[in-house]
């Protein structure tokens, strides 16, 4: 894979969403900046000719979007195209950081939110208005209020909404103090 994305005349697609993408990718990969994988599609179709003739690799968290994306690249005539097996996970899983050519955390849709090399946990966390995964320095800016909106968020949502999300944090954190384990998801 290193190789493969190292080659100047490799096209390296991320097919992940771009709250995904966000917080880490390979270094040189396109980010089609999709909100749903259902928008890949589109996305490649109106790039078919820039592509067509290219080296193409692509990659994604767990590799089943990736594969998806390598069988739709091929049937509009994409040939070579390459997909990462295993996905970022297992790359992050199996490759030393000092050989790496990932850039940042890959997100998870787990707890954790997001992963380093090794798979150990990252410094991500969710914004629970909008699901949005957030980096420390995402965490500073004053539109962030732990539970209830971050710099995605603020401006989408009303005072009512805020209000909301605060009575909710308020008694996550009370079940959490009484220890009663995790509120959300329970």
């Amino acid at each position: 894979w290193n190789q493969l994305v190292s080659d100047p005349d490799t096209i390296i697609i991320d097919t992940r969403n771009a709250y995904e993408t966000a917080i880490g990718t390979f270094k040189g990969a396109i980010d089609p900046e999709t909100t749903s994988f259902t928008e890949f599609p589109r996305w490649a179709q109106a790039r078919h000719n820039e592509l067509k003739g290219r080296k193409v690799a692509m990659f994604c968290t767990g590799g089943i979007r990736c594969e998806k994306a390598t069988a739709y690249m091929r049937s509009i005539g994409i040939d070579d195209v390459y997909h990462l097996k295993g996905g970022i996970l297992k790359y992050l899983e199996e490759v030393k950081p000092e050989e790496s050519q990932w850039e940042g955390e890959c997100f998870v849709f787990d707890e954790r939110v997001s992963v380093k090399h090794g798979l150990e946990e990252g410094d991500a966390e969710l914004c629970r208005a909008c699901r949005h995964p957030l980096m420390p320095e995402d965490r500073e800016s004053p539109l962030y209020q732990e539970g209830v909106s971050c710099h995605h968020c603020y401006h989408t949502r009303t005072e009512e909404d805020r209000a909301r999300y605060a009575e909710r944090h308020k008694q996550v954190m009370l079940a959490a103090k009484r220890g009663k384990g995790p509120h959300i998801g329970n």
